[in-house]
């Protein structure tokens, strides 16, 4: 029978299993609708739709280069415990490479993994080891050369920050080097003129009144906010921040002294601006004994 893009919204909703697996398990059932959600459900789809409302923020980031092409996958899952999962980090893995050949996430869900997409794949990791996944973020760089380096690794090419560095010129080494420095850093862009606007304002208004509480002159006040704006610039965008492995230069000198330019990095954290719900154990033992 003829399957309506009504029923397949409406198993959809009660299931919250992607499109395709819902017009397909209608199709099996001819349409019966309680017996397409028995069907999802022993497949595993169902499963994990219930578990699409929990928060995944925890998880790692992996890490590929190929080709002068460098790229970082933000693969989250519900707790830590799962991360250190040797099936989850083999996921992991494969998602990373697959990133290789797609410019964004939203390509990377639909890109073959084994005969599979991406998003599928993660579904049925869902079902398998019960916890929600999700492909957060995905990030692409490209350079003559192109160093990774990640921070409390999980695996090789996996922790729980990923850093890209991209060169023009230089060699492998002197990317790791700055690799390691965004790591620990955390720079906001790459250069002055890349910082958001948004930011600079903020920060300029903030330093402006502050200058104004000093009672100086406006002439004064005015040479202290370029003076302060400066120190702020070399805190916050790479080329201009102080060289961790060689303070006496900026990451900017030090590239350049290793004929190289930066053309770009890359920092991803497992977690960034997820809002985490925190609960002590006491309370979730608490909630479950309470039904």
């Amino acid at each position: 029978m003829a399957i309506t893009a009504a029923q397949v919204k409406e198993l959809r909703d009660a299931t919250g299993a992607g499109m395709m697996d819902a017009k397909k398990a209608l199709t099996e059932n001819d349409g019966d609708m309680e017996a397409a959600v028995d069907w999802l459900r022993t497949k595993g789809l169902a499963k994990a739709a219930k578990k699409s409302d929990r928060t995944a923020a925890e998880g790692l980031v992996g890490v590929a280069v190929e080709n002068g092409v460098g790229v970082a996958v933000e693969v989250n899952s519900e707790t830590d415990f799962v991360a250190k999962n040797a099936e989850f980090q083999s996921m992991v893995s494969d998602i990373t490479k697959a990133a290789l050949n797609v410019a964004d996430v939203d390509a990377l869900k639909a890109a073959d993994l084994g005969g599979k997409t991406v998003e599928a794949t993660v579904t049925d990791k869902v079902a398998t080891i019960g916890e929600n996944m999700s492909v957060r973020r995905m990030a692409r760089i490209e350079g003559d050369v192109v160093a990774t380096y990640v921070h409390n690794a999980a695996a090789t090419g996996m922790g729980k920050i990923g850093v890209l560095v991209a060169l023009k010129g230089g060699d492998e080494g002197v990317a790791k080097q700055i690799a390691m420095h965004v790591a620990a850093t955390n720079p906001a862009s790459l250069s002055e003129a890349d910082l958001d606007q948004a930011l600079v304002e903020r920060e300029k208004q903030v330093l402006t009144e502050q200058a104004r509480e000093s009672g100086k002159p406006d002439n004064v006040i005015e040479k202290m906010i370029v003076g302060r704006m400066k120190k702020f610039f070399e805190e916050v965008t790479l080329l201009n921040q102080k060289f961790v492995m060689n303070p006496d230069v900026t990451v900017g000198q030090a590239a350049k002294d290793a004929g190289a330019e930066v053309l770009g990095y890359v920092r991803l954290e497992v977690g960034e601006g997820i809002e985490k719900v925190e609960e002590d154990f006491a309370a979730e033992v608490a909630k479950t004994m309470a039904g």
